[in-house]
């Protein structure tokens, strides 16, 4: 069987990954086995932070739900419960986006959800 020499291929490899850790403190994006190790890291970290992102975002927009919600005189819940029994289907990112963008026409909304309640 032939002997097949991996220098060309192995280089390849080793300047992709020094490529990826650009940007890596120290030794980190200059020697290939530490830049290896924290590349690695780096991916996994990207990963699962790309999942943790949507739950960030649903808690900001719960939060700016609840601030505008309680100018109004009602709690965040209340909100909720009030859209639910007015059979009003809209999700808490069109809800948020309402709050920042058209106050107005979330107050609409508030006022009708307490006409429901009381």
């Amino acid at each position: 069987m032939p002997r097949v020499k991996t220098g060309v291929s192995s280089h390849r490899r080793h300047k992709k990954v020094l490529a990826l850790t650009k940007g890596h403190r120290a030794s980190r994006h200059k020697l290939y086995r530490r830049a290896h190790e924290s590349m690695l890291h780096a991916l996994s970290y990207a990963y699962f932070h790309r999942r943790e992102r949507k739950g960030d975002m649903r808690r900001l927009w719960i939060v700016r739900i609840n601030a505008l919600s309680r100018v109004h005189g009602l709690t965040y819940a209340q909100v909720m419960d009030g859209l639910k029994k007015s059979e009003i289907e809209i999700n808490r990112k069109m809800l948020a986006d309402m709050v920042v963008k058209e106050p107005e026409a979330f107050a609409n909304l508030v006022g009708m959800i307490k006409n429901k309640i009381q």
